[in-house]
């Protein structure tokens, strides 16, 4: 755009030319006025167009944010794998490492210089092992382990002397599956 003096007419000249001694209507044909030129946007920009698409942008986000965070498309809830309570105990005086089974089911939990006795009570899933392994350090002992499933005792054993190892491991028994033939029974 190039800037052309003779479009603008500040309002001091304004002033000034309203001010001026009055031109008798005898001299002059035309009234005492003074145009003032309008400002004019030669860019061309349609400022209520850019409005409405600003408003139109705004409400598409409002949906697109609406649609992402509406909770009527919430993952059903996945099934609850059966478990079966399992007790890990450790008797014996000193420390020892402790592996055990964990509520996983898939990685052993180590506790290393565990303080004897020990006991952990678990949840671990219908069909895997349950198990514990217990390892003396080089002072030695005895230590015995025991595994209890559902309250019940199913095995024992015992590590002696210096570094000794045992194991104590029951596979659980796999969850009923029940079919639609069985339902409508």
């Amino acid at each position: 755009m190039v800037y052309n003096p003779s479009e603008f007419v500040s309002t001091e000249s304004v002033a000034m030319l309203t001010t001026k001694d009055p031109v008798s209507p005898e001299e002059s044909e035309t009234p005492n006025t003074v145009e003032i030129p309008q400002f004019r946007d030669d860019r061309g920009i349609d400022r209520k167009g850019v409005a409405i698409a600003a408003a139109l942008l705004l409400a598409c986000g409002g949906f697109v944010a609406y649609g992402v965070l509406s909770s009527d498309d919430a993952p059903a809830p996945q099934q609850a794998t059966p478990v079966a309570s399992v007790t890990y105990a450790v008797l014996g005086e000193g420390t020892a490492d402790i592996s055990y089974r964990g509520p996983g089911g898939a990685k052993a939990t180590v506790v290393t210089n565990a303080r004897l006795p020990w006991k952990k009570t678990v949840s671990v899933p219908l069909g895997a092992s349950s198990i514990v392994s217990v390892t003396l350090g080089e002072n030695g002992g005895t230590a015995s382990c025991t595994l209890a499933v559902g309250g019940r005792h199913i095995q024992r054993g015992t590590a002696i002397g210096a570094f000794g190892r045992t194991t104590c491991s029951s596979t659980l028994p796999a969850p009923a599956v029940s079919t639609a033939s069985e339902e409508a029974a």
